[in-house]
């Protein structure tokens, strides 16, 4: 620790705090900054005021292959290829940078915000493992997340084909009962 550079630690923790304050997870913090997990858990209570979560991170593909989290997710993904494409970022960056896209999104449409930033960096992680894949729609033309290898030659989205109970939440449910 005492060969650590004192600007490359101020970077960590500034890099650690704009990810707290996006919402990131301890294990996407331990594995985005170079700093210890003890330093971390004082930087999280000190940033949000409370404990961070507990639990472990999502691990299977499966969460982003249904209705909504795939509609999210595959936004996500194009806010994430058009900064790499046109802004030239790449790595942590791109991510923070098309999840703050996704969120402004999400918010100016009055959305739910389904992805976090660490199902964000996973969806990358996945994707970078070859989990995952693009396909294109062959109805509307978008690119939406698939299965990796999965046959797309035919494939339809979930907003062409949607769901008989996509949307069908108790959130929207209670919304209509209560509708006048």
């Amino acid at each position: 620790m005492r060969n650590k550079s004192v600007l490359l630690e101020a970077q960590d923790i500034q890099k650690a705090v704009e990810l707290i304050r996006l919402g990131a997870r301890m294990q996407m913090l331990e594995a985005e900054t170079g700093l210890s997990r003890e330093r971390l858990l004082k930087l999280y209570k000190e940033v949000k005021g409370v404990s961070p979560p507990k639990g472990m991170l999502p691990f299977s593909t499966d969460w982003f292959m249904s209705w909504q989290p795939n509609i999210h997710a595959s936004l996500f993904m194009a806010f994430h290829r058009f900064v790499r494409g046109n802004a030239g970022l790449d790595g942590l960056n791109a991510i923070v940078q098309a999840f703050r896209l996704y969120q402004e999104h999400v918010e100016s449409f009055e959305m739910e915000q389904v992805l976090s930033l660490t199902r964000a960096w996973t969806l990358i992680r996945f994707f970078d493992a070859r989990l995952l894949q693009s396909a294109r729609c062959t109805c509307c033309g978008g690119e939406f997340v698939t299965h990796a290898y999965d046959p797309t030659q035919h494939y339809v989205c979930g907003l062409c084909h949607v769901p008989s109970r996509a949307g069908k939440t108790r959130k929207a449910q209670l919304a209509e009962s209560i509708a006048p």
